[in-house]
């Protein structure tokens, strides 16, 4: 079957599906299970409504649990696994877990991640509020936000390759189509960097890309949230004299620090699992391994799949305490 009638057949029967479950569950709830009539309808009718809300809710639980909670329980399991010949497995307990913590490219894969959580939530979240504050202050500023914005529609890896030609190097008798290369010898340099090689520099290189496609998220998130400061606080600000500065830093962005603190831990997490951009540009190689790229080594590479979801559940016993506390903040601000 032609790719194109293949993808139409799977989302004809994809909504179809939804709208057959939903119809018929909901007949068979009130027609079979707890019919609306006779002596018991009014006991009937509110145990439907009891029971009609996990209808909707089953196929996302079902998927999550499938999806989601099944692998880490999984995970989990293989973690204290070794596996043998012929698809066997032995428990080992925590050898798996000695045998990480006892290899160097560990321990340069967790340093690393701590550095990209210094630098990049912070980057990215300053960006996005600077370009937040000073887009509402031009007439042009809804085009300035689409372009900022735009790098959110590109994949990592996509974004990877573009910045990885950014970053490349020719030799010096050839014109450099690097775009830093050809600043660099431009401004004085004597010969062309192979910046992704530089140790500890290099992460940075790396980290901009992840810069460069958050603070559009980070921007429309924020623009959000100034858009909804009270033009009376404002205002008052004005007439009690304060300049520009301190409007910003004392009016606006004291009322939107929850919005800010969201955006940031929002960010810390997809920096705790970044994997495509270290992948796609360096393979972790010249000292530029993170958690996630360290994991794939080992679980697909080296076929380690006892220390591979070691690691797998190291990232996400640093990721959960985040992800709880950030769904805690924003549940708390509903109120």
């Amino acid at each position: 079957m032609h790719p194109v009638f293949q993808g139409l057949l799977t989302i004809l029967i994809g909504v179809c599906g939804c709208v057959g479950y939903f119809y018929f569950s909901n007949l068979f709830l009130d027609k079979v299970l707890f019919p609306a009539s006779g002596p018991n309808a009014g006991r009937n009718i509110n145990r439907a409504n009891i029971v009609r809300p996990w209808l909707f809710l089953f196929p996302a639980l079902a998927a999550l649990g499938l999806y989601l909670a099944y692998p880490v329980f999984e995970t989990l399991r293989l973690s204290f696994t070794e596996r043998l010949p012929n698809n066997q497995s032995r428990f080992v307990g925590l050898a798996n877990y000695q045998q990480m913590m006892s290899e160097p490219k560990f321990w340069e894969a967790l340093k690393n991640n701590m550095l990209w959580l210094l630098v990049v939530p912070a980057m990215s979240t300053a960006f996005g509020l600077l370009a937040a504050q000073l887009s509402d202050r031009v007439r042009w500023g809804n085009i300035a936000k689409s372009i900022i914005f735009m790098p959110m529609a590109i994949s990592f890896v996509g974004a990877a390759v573009i910045w990885k030609l950014v970053y490349d190097t020719r030799p010096i008798e050839q014109e450099q189509i690097g775009v830093l290369n050809a600043l660099y010898l431009y401004f004085g340099g004597t010969e062309p960097n192979t910046w992704l090689t530089i140790p500890f520099w290099n992460n940075f290189f790396l980290m901009a890309v992840l810069i460069w496609i958050q603070t559009g998220f980070a921007m429309v998130i924020i623009s959000a949230a100034l858009r909804g400061i009270p033009e009376e606080t404002i205002e008052a600000a004005i007439v009690d004299g304060a300049n520009p500065f301190q409007i910003f830093f004392k009016i606006k962005v004291p009322q939107i620090m929850g919005t800010i603190v969201v955006v940031w831990t929002t960010i810390t997490i997809v920096v705790l699992k970044v994997f495509d951009i270290v992948f796609a540009m360096t393979n972790g190689q010249w000292e530029t391994q993170v958690l996630a790229n360290y994991m794939y080594d080992k679980m697909f590479r080296g076929i380690d799949w006892g220390v591979g979801s070691a690691s797998a559940m190291v990232i996400m016993l640093l990721v959960t305490p985040i992800l709880v506390w950030n769904v805690y903040n924003a549940r708390k601000e509903m109120r």
